[in-house]
């Protein structure tokens, strides 16, 4: 065996034509005989949104503990069972409405969900919620990464006006709170999500970006030369890590690259080209997997993944459907109807199945990007038809480097607040917090 004295920094960059690449962890970034890799890899927390709620007696488990049985919306999760926590009974109390308040449950659910603060109902600029809990955790864990954090969307984010009634969009348009009375905008563009990334842009004009990705063609053509006398110096691990790392950004950058020239056939009137797929299963893979790119490379730590708006009004063609989705959710108790809001829970459990997949075959460390990660998934609206937002939605998924327990199905008193779950959680990412919104206390993730 041969000792090298010399190892990698952490923090080590590819740098090219405008375009900077952070690499994974590798064995070479470890000091000999130094400690053990799982203490080189940092926990990261995602939180991942559905909208309009979710048929909840094909979703909950009628068992609790280690036996809880697979409900049709859980089946493509099988797979990842021992590492999932499905969590029943909680609420998302700020969400609802306050006394003689009337509508507006859907605007209340997105500022809600992560803030548990009930937001001010106006159409106009003086918004006001709360910090929003992936905010708080990145001012601590974003220590040691490029990015604080991440906000991506499948859903356009730039609706202006009113969505609901007497609530601004800014509501619907994110889930992310820098501050009670600043909503962090969310991405929906690959093209930007990987530039944001890997990109080393000073411009945001269109002509000048599509310019500068014109002149240096690709991320990796750009800095190959320098990837290439790396891998010379890597061990036999090291250089099959990084060929994969490196396979992986050229497979989403050359994703991204075709959705752009779709786009710009589609909709020549454009000043640029959106760059975003044309179905929702291609469009939410590619920003997974830009997901799952950030975190591999330690650009940041936190992500806030909003799969959809709510009062989503999607048409999910690709499951042969033909109605709008938020209005499937009004279902007013129609089996058919049902059947076709149960197709679309389900499809959004197969996304979060890819995603999980992804994770859990990227090496990371001692394990795997999903060993080394906590994942909330959920909604802050259980039975879309009545707009309730208790008995929620939520599942957590992921093993947390080893501070997680999955495999189980926890039930907790009635109107236990969502927030007492995120302090838990918080809690083993030693995020120092006391309370969030209508926090209560923390939850028992032990179970049975």
């Amino acid at each position: 065996m041969m000792i090298f004295k010399k190892t990698l920094p952490r923090r080590t960059f590819l740098r090219g034509v405008g375009a900077t690449l952070a690499l994974p962890l590798l064995d070479g970034m470890l000091p000999a005989f130094g400690a053990p890799q799982s203490s080189t890899s940092p926990t990261r927390v995602s939180f991942v949104y559905v909208p309009n709620g979710i048929i909840m007696n094909h979703w909950t488990p009628t068992v609790e503990g280690a036996a809880f049985d697979i409900t049709p919306i859980l089946t493509p999760l099988a797979p990842y069972r021992q590492k999932l926590l499905v969590l029943t009974g909680l609420t998302a109390n700020g969400a609802r409405a306050l006394e003689g308040e009337g509508s507006g449950e859907h605007a209340r659910a997105s500022a809600a969900f992560l803030t548990g603060v009930h937001p001010k109902k106006t159409e106009g600029v003086d918004l006001r919620a709360g910090i929003s809990i992936d905010q708080i955790a990145a001012k601590e864990l974003s220590k040691g990464a490029q990015l604080t954090s991440l906000e991506v969307a499948i859903d356009s984010t730039d609706v202006v006006g009113t969505c609901d009634t007497g609530y601004s969009c800014a509501y619907s348009n994110t889930l992310c709170w820098r501050t009670a009375t600043t909503p962090i905008p969310m991405e929906n563009q690959p093209r930007a999500v990987f530039e944001r990334l890997f990109g080393d842009s000073q411009t945001t004009s269109p002509a000048e970006r599509l310019a500068a990705i014109e002149q240096r063609k690709s991320l990796l053509d750009s800095v190959m030369k320098e990837a290439s006398r790396l891998m010379t110096g890597l061990g036999p691990s090291d250089q099959t890590k990084l060929t994969e790392f490196l396979d992986a950004t050229r497979d989403v950058e050359r994703r991204i690259q075709a959705a752009c020239q779709q786009s710009s056939r589609e909709l020549p009137t454009m000043e640029r080209p959106v760059g975003v797929p044309a179905k929702f299963t291609e469009h939410c893979k590619l920003m997974m997997d830009l997901q799952v790119l950030a975190y591999q490379c330690d650009m940041t730590r936190v992500i806030t993944f909003m799969v959809g708006r709510e009062q989503n009004t999607r048409v999910y063609d690709e499951l042969g459907l033909s109605d709008a989705f938020h209005p499937l959710s009004h279902h007013q108790n129609d089996a058919v109807k049902i059947g076709k809001v149960v197709q679309i829970n389900t499809l959004h459990a197969q996304m979060l199945a890819y995603f999980l997949q992804k994770m859990a075959s990227t090496a990371d460390g001692d394990g795997s990007l999903l060993d080394h990660s906590i994942i909330v998934y959920g909604s802050a609206i259980s039975d879309g038809n009545l707009h309730q937002h208790d008995n929620l939605p939520v599942l957590v998924a992921g093993s947390g480097s080893g501070t997680l327990k999955g495999g189980r199905h926890l039930r907790y008193p009635a109107e236990t607040p969502v927030t007492n779950l995120y302090l838990t959680l918080m809690d083993k990412l030693r995020v120092p917090i006391d309370r969030l919104g209508d926090s209560t206390g923390r939850l028992d993730l032990q179970g049975a």
